[in-house]
């Protein structure tokens, strides 16, 4: 199997290049930021002429450069490298492990001919807001476990074989390596345990670890369902039958999206143009971890797929809400207001699109469920539904857009065409 290339992220390590920031790689463990820093992105230099002696890789995992985490030797060694004029590219893997490395990191930019990129694996490091420490000379560039178009690429063969694997066991890297169904359940469920959930533990010193591991459980199974701090809380006290706190919730929440394991959409009302802060959905970054914490149970192909295109989005580098519209419904003589629902506002720059995300559309009743909260936008954004195998882009009679999901996941220009 030939390595995945990552030509997304690689292009934005290229075109951040001599910028006079450092250039600071996050993402949830095991995306496979180190193949992308120190072998992909070094491969580049190499081909573009940059001689081998003026690429300094430290990976200070390696117990070899154990006395490069002291700051001192660090700088003294780096400085010993740079014997001449030309242009120096810096490589850390694990910097975290760097002690004082914001200050070692800063003390760098004042040589005009070191361009610095480093990665970090920890909870520490994959705090979001690791690049105020920088005191605005970070770029953060972020990656995500592999998506489905290049994880199709690496795999090949019957794409909806492929999808099946997909979105039940992510995108993490290294499960291409992994031949059987039980040795990747295996590695998903031990990981989860042994190092995210670990993490979150250490870093934050949570002492009740049942409850938050309940909690992500919770979160798990609620995927595509508007929760908040209460509502979870209440679940808690229903179901499980314990009494957890909406502030601790809310503590934890954040926790989790601080090290990347979920990101949060709010709500935002289209019409009133405004957020509303009363519910929020919560996605994983990671499929398979998220089905991992689960134990491999509740595989329900519709949320998960909402998931992976609100992932794509992600990546894509849309910002992407929930979309409600309000609707009036009639019922005898009675009026009632209700919340229509779009499962995705997805914005970059002055591009909007309004999209739904459907598994199936069988018969015309699923269709103009699908499309209700659509029509009561007066705006001129595209309006588009993802369907799964549902055959070429198309308009409809109201001007929608219905889009096949693999289309969409494997052509990234399509949304603009």
């Amino acid at each position: 199997m030939e390595a995945i290339k990552r030509d997304f992220y690689l292009k934005e390590l290229i075109d951040s290049r001599h910028n006079g920031f450092i250039k600071i790689i996050t993402g949830i463990r095991r995306s496979g930021k180190t193949f992308l820093l120190f072998e992909l992105f070094k491969e580049f230099l190499l081909s573009e002429g940059v001689s081998d002696d003026h690429i300094i890789r430290i990976s200070l995992e390696n117990l070899f450069n154990e006395d490069l985490r002291e700051p001192k030797k660090m700088l003294s060694y780096i400085e010993s490298l740079i014997i001449d004029k030309q242009m120096y590219y810096l490589l850390i893997d694990e910097v975290q492990m760097l002690d004082k490395f914001v200050a070692v990191l800063n003390s760098l930019l004042h040589h005009p001919n070191v361009d610095t990129y480093v990665t970090g694996s920890n909870s520490k490091f994959l705090s979001r807001d690791v690049v105020t420490e920088f005191r605005g000379r970070g770029e953060e560039i972020h990656i995500f476990p592999l998506s489905f178009a290049e994880y199709y690429s690496a795999v090949g063969g019957d794409i909806n074989r492929c999808w099946m694997d997909y979105y039940r066991y992510g995108g993490l890297p290294q499960l291409l390596s992994l031949e059987t169904a039980k040795k990747k359940e295996d590695f998903l469920q031990n990981i989860f345990k042994t190092i995210y959930l670990r993490d979150l533990i250490e870093r934050y010193t949570i002492k009740n670890e049942d409850n938050l591991q309940e909690l992500l459980s919770i979160i798990s199974s609620s995927i595509g369902s508007p929760c908040n701090p209460n509502k979870l809380s209440n679940t808690f006290q229903s179901v499980k039958g314990v009494k957890v706190d909406y502030k601790t919730i809310a503590k934890y929440l954040s926790y989790m999206e601080d090290a990347f394991l979920v990101e949060k959409s709010m709500r935002y009302d289209i019409k009133g143009k405004k957020y509303i802060n009363t519910l929020s959905k919560y996605y994983f970054q990671d499929i398979g971890l998220r089905n991992a914490s689960l134990e491999f149970r509740q595989i329900e192909e519709s949320h998960l797929m909402e998931n992976i295109i609100y992932n794509e989005l992600r990546r894509r580098g849309f910002r992407v809400n929930v979309g409600i519209v309000d609707a009036w419904k009639k019922e005898g003589e009675t009026r009632s207001k209700q919340h229509l629902e779009v499962d995705f506002v997805a914005e970059m720059g002055s591009s909007r699109f309004y999209i739904q995300s459907a598994l199936s559309i069988p018969n015309k009743e699923k269709r103009e469920q699908e499309i209700a909260s659509l029509r009561k936008i007066n705006d001129s954004f595209r309006r588009i539904i993802i369907v799964k195998n549902y055959g070429p882009y198309h308009y409809d009679d109201n001007g929608f857009i219905y889009m096949d999901l693999f289309d969409f996941l494997l052509n990234p220009k399509l949304l603009f065409e």
